[in-house]
């Protein structure tokens, strides 16, 4: 079974938390995409989605299933149901590495505003500790000198992610040579700097439930 083919299996087993009548949070990357193809055979059973990313919306909006503002959502309902999204690691403890596609922020807010948090990925992603991906920190432009020297004390490699600006207007720093071995820690320190807007760790908003793609199937870690 390919990768590929190992993402499809897992975007639809996803199918299986998506509950009639409610608003689901989508997140965004390849395997997201895959979902959100998936998700079209149900857009007559949910009210509507919201989309972590302008990519995402404009994938929903294509597929003819509503697209809703969180803002908007949260006035018709008390939470999302749930979010789906893919992850670029995750580790033992359901931790996560995420913001490949630049969406961190917004995904860290729609996965924050959901009752759970279903992530899908194929076994490439587990890792037994974090930060063989790069890093992702999204920076308003004025800090990005500053943090990137916290970066380097910490004992990182930051790199300028050339010609990306996130849909936030930002910048993102992707930091390379990180062994983050208590992730709840370093999501808490770097987010306390001056000028991060958030950083790419989801320890806090971590997932509730692995869908892992495996040449023998889908695997479910809880």
């Amino acid at each position: 079974m390919t990768q590929d083919e190992m993402k499809q299996k897992v975007a639809e087993a996803a199918l299986a938390y998506v509950k009639p009548g409610t608003i689901v949070g989508v997140g965004t990357g390849s395997t997201a995409n895959m979902f959100i193809d998936a998700l079209a055979s149900m857009k007559g059973d949910i009210i509507g989605a919201v989309a972590s990313s302008e990519a995402t919306a404009a994938r929903l909006a294509g597929h003819g299933i509503t697209v809703l503002d969180l803002n908007e959502a949260l006035t018709q309902v008390a939470s999302l149901s749930v979010y789906i999204d893919g992850a670029d690691e995750f580790d033992a403890g359901k931790n996560l590495t995420k913001g490949g596609g630049g969406a961190l922020t917004r995904e860290k807010i729609v996965a924050a505003a959901s009752d759970a948090f279903i992530c899908i990925v194929d076994e490439s992603k587990r890792v037994d500790c974090l930060g063989a991906f790069p890093l992702p920190i999204e920076v308003i432009p004025m800090a990005r000198e500053l943090v990137a020297g916290i970066a380097r004390k910490l004992g990182g490699n930051p790199v300028l992610r050339d010609g990306f600006t996130t849909d936030n207007g930002n910048l993102i720093i992707d930091v390379h040579g990180l062994k983050i071995t208590d992730a709840r820690a370093l999501e808490d320190e770097l987010n306390s700097v001056p000028g991060v807007v958030t950083n790419g760790i989801f320890s806090h908003q971590g997932a509730d439930v692995v869908l892992m793609g495996t040449p023998a199937g889908v695997e479910t870690i809880r």
